[in-house]
Protein backbone atom coordinates (compact mmCIF):
# COMPACT_ATOMS: atom_id res chain seq x y z
CA UNK A 1 0.00 0.00 0.00
CA UNK A 2 1.34 3.45 -0.87
CA UNK A 3 -0.38 5.65 1.68
CA UNK A 4 0.75 9.27 1.40
CA UNK A 5 3.23 10.39 4.03
CA UNK A 6 1.85 13.41 5.98
CA UNK A 7 5.17 15.14 5.41
CA UNK A 8 4.44 15.20 1.66
CA UNK A 9 1.85 17.93 2.11
CA UNK A 10 3.10 21.50 2.01
CA UNK A 11 6.38 20.73 0.25
CA UNK A 12 5.29 20.50 -3.38
CA UNK A 13 6.71 23.03 -5.85
CA UNK A 14 4.36 25.78 -6.97
CA UNK A 15 3.85 24.33 -10.44
CA UNK A 16 2.80 20.96 -9.01
CA UNK A 17 0.31 22.61 -6.63
CA UNK A 18 -1.10 24.58 -9.56
CA UNK A 19 -1.29 21.44 -11.70
CA UNK A 20 -3.19 19.54 -8.99
CA UNK A 21 -5.62 22.44 -8.51
CA UNK A 22 -6.28 22.63 -12.26
CA UNK A 23 -6.63 18.85 -12.38
CA UNK A 24 -9.28 18.88 -9.62
CA UNK A 25 -11.15 21.67 -11.40
CA UNK A 26 -11.06 19.79 -14.70
CA UNK A 27 -12.13 16.55 -12.99
CA UNK A 28 -15.17 18.25 -11.45
CA UNK A 29 -16.20 20.08 -14.64
CA UNK A 30 -15.91 16.95 -16.78
CA UNK A 31 -17.80 14.96 -14.14
CA UNK A 32 -20.61 17.52 -14.18
CA UNK A 33 -20.89 17.46 -17.99
CA UNK A 34 -20.89 13.67 -18.01
CA UNK A 35 -23.34 13.43 -15.08
CA UNK A 36 -25.91 15.68 -16.77
CA UNK A 37 -25.73 13.70 -20.01
CA UNK A 38 -25.78 10.29 -18.30
CA UNK A 39 -28.64 11.37 -16.05
CA UNK A 40 -30.77 12.40 -19.02
CA UNK A 41 -30.00 9.16 -20.84
CA UNK A 42 -30.70 6.93 -17.82
CA UNK A 43 -33.93 8.76 -17.00
CA UNK A 44 -34.94 8.38 -20.63
CA UNK A 45 -34.43 4.62 -20.46
CA UNK A 46 -36.32 4.44 -17.16
CA UNK A 47 -39.25 6.27 -18.78
CA UNK A 48 -39.14 4.17 -21.97
CA UNK A 49 -37.96 6.99 -24.21
CA UNK A 50 -34.73 8.19 -25.80
CA UNK A 51 -32.46 10.59 -24.03
CA UNK A 52 -30.32 13.16 -25.89
CA UNK A 53 -29.36 11.67 -29.26
CA UNK A 54 -28.98 14.58 -31.68
CA UNK A 55 -25.92 16.69 -30.80
CA UNK A 56 -22.73 14.80 -31.57
CA UNK A 57 -22.41 11.01 -31.99
CA UNK A 58 -25.30 9.46 -30.04
CA UNK A 59 -25.87 12.79 -28.26
CA UNK A 60 -22.51 12.80 -26.48
CA UNK A 61 -22.00 16.55 -27.01
CA UNK A 62 -25.40 17.57 -25.66
CA UNK A 63 -24.11 18.81 -22.27
CA UNK A 64 -21.36 20.84 -23.94
CA UNK A 65 -23.88 22.40 -26.32
CA UNK A 66 -26.21 23.26 -23.44
CA UNK A 67 -23.36 24.92 -21.54
CA UNK A 68 -22.36 27.01 -24.56
CA UNK A 69 -25.98 27.98 -25.14
CA UNK A 70 -26.42 29.14 -21.53
CA UNK A 71 -23.19 31.13 -21.68
CA UNK A 72 -24.21 32.93 -24.88
CA UNK A 73 -27.82 33.66 -23.98
CA UNK A 74 -28.84 37.16 -22.98
CA UNK A 75 -28.68 37.69 -19.22
CA UNK A 76 -31.85 39.38 -18.01
CA UNK A 77 -31.78 41.21 -14.66
CA UNK A 78 -35.25 42.03 -13.27
CA UNK A 79 -35.91 45.63 -12.29
CA UNK A 80 -36.68 45.04 -8.61
CA UNK A 81 -33.57 43.09 -7.58
CA UNK A 82 -30.81 44.09 -5.20
CA UNK A 83 -28.25 44.11 -7.99
CA UNK A 84 -24.92 43.57 -6.10
CA UNK A 85 -26.29 40.71 -4.00
CA UNK A 86 -28.20 39.30 -6.99
CA UNK A 87 -24.98 39.04 -9.02
CA UNK A 88 -22.88 37.78 -6.10
CA UNK A 89 -25.21 34.94 -5.05
CA UNK A 90 -24.29 32.48 -7.89
CA UNK A 91 -20.59 33.06 -7.16
CA UNK A 92 -21.12 32.32 -3.45
CA UNK A 93 -22.83 29.06 -4.40
CA UNK A 94 -20.28 27.75 -6.88
CA UNK A 95 -16.93 28.64 -5.26
CA UNK A 96 -17.38 26.68 -1.98
CA UNK A 97 -18.49 23.66 -4.04
CA UNK A 98 -15.04 23.55 -5.67
CA UNK A 99 -13.13 24.46 -2.49
CA UNK A 100 -14.47 21.47 -0.55
CA UNK A 101 -12.70 19.04 -2.92
CA UNK A 102 -9.25 20.34 -1.95
CA UNK A 103 -8.86 17.86 0.94
CA UNK A 104 -10.41 14.80 -0.75
CA UNK A 105 -7.76 12.04 -1.26
CA UNK A 106 -8.09 10.68 -4.79
CA UNK A 107 -5.16 8.28 -4.58
CA UNK A 108 -1.96 7.38 -2.79
CA UNK A 109 1.53 8.70 -3.34
CA UNK A 110 2.72 8.91 -6.96
CA UNK A 111 5.72 10.29 -8.79
CA UNK A 112 5.20 13.31 -11.07
CA UNK A 113 8.31 14.35 -13.03
CA UNK A 114 10.53 13.04 -10.25
CA UNK A 115 8.56 14.66 -7.42
CA UNK A 116 6.81 12.30 -5.01
CA UNK A 117 3.41 13.70 -4.13
CA UNK A 118 -0.03 12.60 -2.97
CA UNK A 119 -3.05 12.60 -5.27
CA UNK A 120 -4.61 15.17 -2.97
CA UNK A 121 -4.24 18.94 -3.05
CA UNK A 122 -3.72 19.29 0.71
CA UNK A 123 -4.76 17.78 4.03
CA UNK A 124 -5.63 19.15 7.46
CA UNK A 125 -5.90 17.71 10.94
CA UNK A 126 -9.57 18.74 10.82
CA UNK A 127 -10.14 18.19 7.10
CA UNK A 128 -13.68 16.81 7.51
CA UNK A 129 -14.71 19.83 9.58
CA UNK A 130 -13.27 22.02 6.82
CA UNK A 131 -15.52 20.29 4.29
CA UNK A 132 -18.60 20.77 6.49
CA UNK A 133 -17.75 24.43 7.01
CA UNK A 134 -17.13 25.17 3.34
CA UNK A 135 -20.21 23.35 2.05
CA UNK A 136 -22.41 25.14 4.60
CA UNK A 137 -21.30 28.47 3.14
CA UNK A 138 -22.83 27.50 -0.20
CA UNK A 139 -26.36 27.74 1.20
CA UNK A 140 -25.87 31.48 1.68
CA UNK A 141 -25.75 31.80 -2.09
CA UNK A 142 -29.19 30.17 -2.30
CA UNK A 143 -30.65 32.27 0.52
CA UNK A 144 -29.23 35.51 -0.89
CA UNK A 145 -30.43 34.62 -4.39
CA UNK A 146 -33.97 34.21 -3.11
CA UNK A 147 -33.86 37.39 -1.04
CA UNK A 148 -32.19 39.59 -3.68
CA UNK A 149 -34.61 38.53 -6.45
CA UNK A 150 -37.34 40.77 -5.04
CA UNK A 151 -39.98 38.11 -5.59
CA UNK A 152 -42.06 35.99 -3.23
CA UNK A 153 -41.46 32.51 -4.65
CA UNK A 154 -37.64 32.73 -4.79
CA UNK A 155 -37.68 34.04 -1.22
CA UNK A 156 -39.74 31.05 -0.07
CA UNK A 157 -37.33 28.70 -1.86
CA UNK A 158 -34.34 30.31 -0.15
CA UNK A 159 -35.94 30.08 3.28
CA UNK A 160 -36.77 26.43 2.73
CA UNK A 161 -33.20 25.72 1.72
CA UNK A 162 -31.75 27.33 4.86
CA UNK A 163 -34.00 25.26 7.13
CA UNK A 164 -33.31 22.12 5.11
CA UNK A 165 -29.52 22.42 5.13
CA UNK A 166 -29.35 23.24 8.85
CA UNK A 167 -31.50 20.21 9.66
CA UNK A 168 -29.64 17.70 7.54
CA UNK A 169 -26.16 19.02 8.30
CA UNK A 170 -26.73 18.07 11.94
CA UNK A 171 -27.50 14.45 11.00
CA UNK A 172 -24.57 14.42 8.57
CA UNK A 173 -22.11 15.66 11.21
CA UNK A 174 -23.42 13.12 13.75
CA UNK A 175 -22.85 10.30 11.24
CA UNK A 176 -19.18 11.37 11.04
CA UNK A 177 -18.67 11.18 14.81
CA UNK A 178 -18.52 7.37 14.77
CA UNK A 179 -16.00 7.44 11.93
CA UNK A 180 -13.78 9.76 13.97
CA UNK A 181 -13.98 7.34 16.93
CA UNK A 182 -12.80 4.37 14.85
CA UNK A 183 -10.25 6.20 12.70
CA UNK A 184 -8.84 8.26 15.58
CA UNK A 185 -8.42 11.27 13.30
CA UNK A 186 -10.36 13.88 11.33
CA UNK A 187 -7.79 13.92 8.53
CA UNK A 188 -9.23 12.54 5.29
CA UNK A 189 -6.02 10.73 4.35
CA UNK A 190 -5.86 9.26 7.87
CA UNK A 191 -9.46 8.03 7.62
CA UNK A 192 -8.67 6.30 4.31
CA UNK A 193 -5.57 4.72 5.84
CA UNK A 194 -7.67 3.41 8.76
CA UNK A 195 -9.81 1.48 6.24
CA UNK A 196 -6.83 -0.42 4.82
CA UNK A 197 -8.35 -3.78 5.81
CA UNK A 198 -12.04 -3.22 6.62
CA UNK A 199 -14.22 -0.49 5.18
CA UNK A 200 -16.29 1.47 7.69
CA UNK A 201 -19.49 0.76 5.77
CA UNK A 202 -19.38 -2.77 7.25
CA UNK A 203 -18.56 -1.65 10.80
CA UNK A 204 -20.75 1.46 10.87
CA UNK A 205 -23.68 0.61 8.61
CA UNK A 206 -26.26 2.82 10.43
CA UNK A 207 -23.93 5.83 10.12
CA UNK A 208 -23.56 5.13 6.41
CA UNK A 209 -27.33 4.97 5.86
CA UNK A 210 -27.87 8.19 7.82
CA UNK A 211 -25.19 9.89 5.75
CA UNK A 212 -26.68 8.73 2.44
CA UNK A 213 -30.07 10.18 3.37
CA UNK A 214 -28.45 13.38 4.65
CA UNK A 215 -26.34 13.91 1.53
CA UNK A 216 -29.42 13.72 -0.69
CA UNK A 217 -31.17 16.29 1.50
CA UNK A 218 -28.06 18.45 1.70
CA UNK A 219 -27.80 18.78 -2.08
CA UNK A 220 -31.52 19.54 -2.63
CA UNK A 221 -32.00 16.57 -4.93
CA UNK A 222 -35.15 14.56 -5.55
CA UNK A 223 -37.03 13.37 -3.59
CA UNK A 224 -35.78 16.12 -1.25
CA UNK A 225 -35.67 19.02 -3.76
CA UNK A 226 -38.15 21.13 -1.80
CA UNK A 227 -36.32 24.50 -2.18
CA UNK A 228 -36.91 24.38 -5.94
CA UNK A 229 -40.18 22.49 -6.11
CA UNK A 230 -41.56 23.39 -9.52
CA UNK A 231 -45.17 22.62 -8.65
CA UNK A 232 -45.54 25.16 -5.86
CA UNK A 233 -42.56 27.52 -6.09
CA UNK A 234 -42.24 27.90 -9.89
CA UNK A 235 -38.57 26.92 -9.86
CA UNK A 236 -37.60 28.11 -6.39
CA UNK A 237 -34.69 30.38 -5.54
CA UNK A 238 -33.35 30.64 -9.13
CA UNK A 239 -36.65 31.66 -10.75
CA UNK A 240 -35.36 35.14 -11.61
CA UNK A 241 -31.98 33.95 -12.94
CA UNK A 242 -31.06 33.27 -16.55
CA UNK A 243 -28.10 32.67 -18.83
CA UNK A 244 -24.70 32.15 -17.18
CA UNK A 245 -25.96 32.96 -13.67
CA UNK A 246 -28.48 30.11 -13.86
CA UNK A 247 -25.75 27.82 -15.23
CA UNK A 248 -23.61 28.60 -12.18
CA UNK A 249 -26.38 27.40 -9.86
CA UNK A 250 -26.70 24.18 -11.85
CA UNK A 251 -22.92 23.75 -11.82
CA UNK A 252 -22.85 24.22 -8.03
CA UNK A 253 -25.57 21.60 -7.57
CA UNK A 254 -23.76 18.92 -9.56
CA UNK A 255 -20.34 19.75 -8.07
CA UNK A 256 -21.87 19.44 -4.60
CA UNK A 257 -23.27 16.06 -5.60
CA UNK A 258 -19.78 14.97 -6.65
CA UNK A 259 -18.24 16.34 -3.45
CA UNK A 260 -20.61 14.56 -1.06
CA UNK A 261 -20.24 11.37 -3.12
CA UNK A 262 -16.46 11.63 -2.82
CA UNK A 263 -16.83 12.29 0.91
CA UNK A 264 -19.00 9.17 1.28
CA UNK A 265 -16.34 7.20 -0.58
CA UNK A 266 -13.63 8.57 1.70
CA UNK A 267 -15.49 8.08 4.98
CA UNK A 268 -17.18 4.71 4.44
CA UNK A 269 -16.01 2.92 1.26
CA UNK A 270 -12.27 2.86 1.84
CA UNK A 271 -11.50 5.93 -0.26
CA UNK A 272 -9.20 5.05 -3.12
CA UNK A 273 -8.59 1.46 -1.92
CA UNK A 274 -9.44 -1.20 -4.48
CA UNK A 275 -12.58 -3.26 -3.82
CA UNK A 276 -12.57 -7.01 -3.31
CA UNK A 277 -11.43 -9.13 -5.15
CA UNK A 278 -9.28 -6.61 -7.05
CA UNK A 279 -7.41 -5.77 -3.82
CA UNK A 280 -5.85 -9.26 -3.89
CA UNK A 281 -3.65 -8.03 -6.72
CA UNK A 282 -0.46 -6.61 -5.20
CA UNK A 283 -0.36 -3.57 -7.47
CA UNK A 284 -4.04 -2.62 -7.14
CA UNK A 285 -3.38 0.19 -4.65
CA UNK A 286 -0.19 1.55 -6.16
CA UNK A 287 0.69 4.02 -8.90
CA UNK A 288 -2.32 5.66 -10.62
CA UNK A 289 -4.73 2.72 -10.25
CA UNK A 290 -6.35 4.09 -7.04
CA UNK A 291 -7.67 7.06 -9.05
CA UNK A 292 -9.73 4.60 -11.11
CA UNK A 293 -11.23 2.89 -8.03
CA UNK A 294 -12.01 6.25 -6.44
CA UNK A 295 -13.76 7.51 -9.58
CA UNK A 296 -15.80 4.31 -9.89
CA UNK A 297 -17.05 4.61 -6.30
CA UNK A 298 -17.99 8.26 -6.81
CA UNK A 299 -19.97 7.35 -9.92
CA UNK A 300 -21.80 4.63 -7.98
CA UNK A 301 -23.18 7.34 -5.70
CA UNK A 302 -23.98 9.60 -8.65
CA UNK A 303 -25.97 6.73 -10.17
CA UNK A 304 -27.83 6.46 -6.84
CA UNK A 305 -28.81 10.12 -7.20
CA UNK A 306 -30.14 9.47 -10.71
CA UNK A 307 -31.96 6.33 -9.62
CA UNK A 308 -33.71 8.14 -6.78
CA UNK A 309 -34.76 10.97 -9.08
CA UNK A 310 -36.33 8.58 -11.55
CA UNK A 311 -38.01 6.42 -8.92
CA UNK A 312 -39.32 8.34 -5.91
CA UNK A 313 -41.95 11.09 -5.77
CA UNK A 314 -41.23 14.36 -3.97
CA UNK A 315 -42.06 14.42 -0.26
CA UNK A 316 -44.15 17.05 1.48
CA UNK A 317 -42.05 19.61 3.32
CA UNK A 318 -43.34 18.61 6.78
CA UNK A 319 -42.56 14.94 6.03
CA UNK A 320 -39.08 15.86 4.91
CA UNK A 321 -38.30 17.90 8.04
CA UNK A 322 -39.80 15.18 10.26
CA UNK A 323 -37.39 12.61 8.78
CA UNK A 324 -34.43 14.82 9.62
CA UNK A 325 -35.39 15.86 13.14
CA UNK A 326 -37.47 12.90 14.38
CA UNK A 327 -35.69 10.00 12.67
CA UNK A 328 -32.12 10.67 11.56
CA UNK A 329 -30.92 12.74 14.53
CA UNK A 330 -32.28 10.42 17.29
CA UNK A 331 -30.96 7.34 15.49
CA UNK A 332 -27.55 8.98 15.06
CA UNK A 333 -27.32 9.90 18.74
CA UNK A 334 -28.26 6.38 19.84
CA UNK A 335 -25.76 4.85 17.43
CA UNK A 336 -22.95 7.12 18.66
CA UNK A 337 -23.51 5.82 22.20
CA UNK A 338 -23.33 2.22 20.96
CA UNK A 339 -20.12 2.81 18.98
CA UNK A 340 -18.49 4.73 21.83
CA UNK A 341 -19.25 1.87 24.23
CA UNK A 342 -17.91 -0.76 21.81
CA UNK A 343 -14.79 1.30 21.11
CA UNK A 344 -14.09 1.70 24.84
CA UNK A 345 -14.49 -2.04 25.44
CA UNK A 346 -12.16 -2.86 22.54
CA UNK A 347 -9.49 -0.42 23.71
CA UNK A 348 -9.53 -1.97 27.22
CA UNK A 349 -9.09 -5.51 25.92
CA UNK A 350 -12.68 -6.76 25.72
CA UNK A 351 -12.74 -7.37 21.98
CA UNK A 352 -15.43 -10.07 22.11
CA UNK A 353 -17.74 -7.91 24.20
CA UNK A 354 -17.12 -5.01 21.83
CA UNK A 355 -18.22 -7.05 18.82
CA UNK A 356 -21.32 -8.20 20.68
CA UNK A 357 -22.24 -4.64 21.68
CA UNK A 358 -21.72 -3.48 18.10
CA UNK A 359 -23.98 -6.22 16.67
CA UNK A 360 -26.64 -5.70 19.34
CA UNK A 361 -26.44 -1.95 18.86
CA UNK A 362 -26.88 -2.29 15.11
CA UNK A 363 -30.02 -4.37 15.60
CA UNK A 364 -31.34 -1.97 18.26
CA UNK A 365 -30.66 1.04 16.05
CA UNK A 366 -32.61 -0.43 13.15
CA UNK A 367 -35.46 -1.30 15.52
CA UNK A 368 -35.47 2.26 16.83
CA UNK A 369 -35.54 3.58 13.26
CA UNK A 370 -38.45 1.28 12.41
CA UNK A 371 -40.40 2.37 15.50
CA UNK A 372 -39.83 6.06 14.80
CA UNK A 373 -40.75 5.62 11.14
CA UNK A 374 -43.94 3.76 12.02
CA UNK A 375 -44.86 6.42 14.57
CA UNK A 376 -44.46 9.17 11.98
CA UNK A 377 -46.15 7.31 9.15
CA UNK A 378 -49.14 5.79 10.95
CA UNK A 379 -50.03 8.60 13.32
CA UNK A 380 -53.79 8.34 14.06
CA UNK A 381 -55.77 11.15 12.54
CA UNK A 382 -57.89 13.30 14.84
CA UNK A 383 -61.50 13.40 13.81
CA UNK A 384 -63.36 16.63 13.27
CA UNK A 385 -65.46 16.03 16.40
CA UNK A 386 -62.35 15.39 18.54
CA UNK A 387 -60.76 18.61 17.34
CA UNK A 388 -63.91 20.59 17.98
CA UNK A 389 -64.14 19.19 21.50
CA UNK A 390 -60.62 20.36 22.33
CA UNK A 391 -60.63 23.97 21.15
CA UNK A 392 -62.61 26.51 19.19
CA UNK A 393 -61.76 26.91 15.54
CA UNK A 394 -63.38 28.36 12.44
CA UNK A 395 -65.11 25.86 10.17
CA UNK A 396 -64.83 26.52 6.42
CA UNK A 397 -68.20 27.39 4.88
CA UNK A 398 -70.18 24.46 3.48
CA UNK A 399 -72.07 25.03 0.22
CA UNK A 400 -75.62 26.36 0.81
CA UNK A 401 -74.88 26.80 4.55
CA UNK A 402 -73.70 29.85 6.50
CA UNK A 403 -70.22 29.92 8.05
CA UNK A 404 -70.21 28.88 11.71
CA UNK A 405 -67.69 28.77 14.53
CA UNK A 406 -67.75 25.84 16.90
CA UNK A 407 -66.81 26.63 20.47
CA UNK A 408 -65.65 24.45 23.29
CA UNK A 409 -68.52 23.35 25.52
CA UNK A 410 -68.28 22.28 29.11
CA UNK A 411 -69.53 18.85 29.98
Amino acid sequence: MTHPDPTLFGHDPWWLILAKAVGIFAFLVVTVLAAILIERKILGRMQMRFGPNRVGPKGLLQSLADGIKLALKEGITPAGVDRPVYLLAPVISVIPAFMAFAVIPMGGAVSVFGHRTALQLTDLAVAVLYILAVTSVGVYGIVLAGWASGSTYPLLGGLRSSAQVVSYEIAMALSFATVFLYAGTMSTSGIVAAQDRTWFVFLLLPSFLVYVMSMVGETNRAPFDLPEAEGELVGGFHTEYSSLKFAMFMLAEYVNMTTVSALATTMFLGGWHAPWPINMWDGANSSWWPLLWFTAKVWAFLFLYIWLRGTLPRLRYDQFMAIGWKLLIPVSLAWIMVVATAHTLRSTGYGGWASGVLIAGTVATFLLAAILWRTMRFRPERTRADTAAGASFPVPPIPDRPSVTRETTDA
